[in-house]
């Protein structure tokens, strides 16, 4: 099962802000969901969650806009936040010390309501990023490494163009071409339709 939320708000880095709208991944069962990106908007969340347990709400990297409903959930559920460390410059900006989460490792599986998520480190876009591969799903969750058109934006404070390209490249080319490929912004794409921009 895997539903998704649009809400929207405003990203703030380096001094400037944006409004965006930003996708939310609802994944799991009847029973049980992660939270893929908690933005802006904990109550519409919440809503779409429904009566269902959720077990993490899971980072795919540290950006205000991808964290800033994070602690509505965790006041309103007692869920367990999930984030690379590398990000953690990032997540102190907008909470301090003031919402603790769980470290997520490169390699690690996470597993609810009979869904796997695969955890890939690729940073890039920033030092913790990380996508969600789903395999018996065949889809992957890139959050703003991987959009449909090419690579994440790598202009601002800890990011880096190459670092992003071979992330892309070594740990997302390398899946099945017909994986969809879920996006923190925007529609849908595939990696077969995104590795042209990639490696050409």
């Amino acid at each position: 099962m895997i539903e998704k939320v649009v809400t929207s708000g405003v990203f703030a880095l380096d001094g400037g802000t944006w409004e965006v709208d930003n996708n939310v991944w609802i994944v799991g069962s009847g029973e049980e969901v992660v939270v893929i990106d908690a933005a802006h908007d904990a109550p519409a969340i919440l809503a779409a969650v429904g009566d269902r347990r959720i077990k993490a709400v899971v980072c795919t990297h540290a950006h205000n806009d991808h964290i800033n409903a994070a602690r509505g959930l965790v006041e309103a559920t007692g869920a367990t936040v999930r984030l690379h460390p590398a990000d953690d410059v990032l997540w102190r900006m907008e909470y301090g010390d003031a919402l603790p989460y769980a470290p997520l490792a490169d390699g690690e599986t996470l597993t609810v309501g009979g869904v796997r998520l695969e955890v890939l480190h690729t940073p890039g876009h920033s030092p913790g990023a990380v996508c969600l591969h789903a395999p018996e799903q065949g889809t992957v969750f890139t959050g703003d490494t991987l959009f449909a058109g090419g690579p994440g934006a790598t202009g601002r404070s800890y990011s880096s163009y190459d670092t992003i390209i071979e992330s892309i490249r070594t740990r997302l080319l390398s899946l099945p071409g017909d994986t969809v490929v879920r996006t923190g912004h925007g529609g849908t794409t595939t990696i077969a339709a995104e590795g042209p921009a990639i490696t050409g």
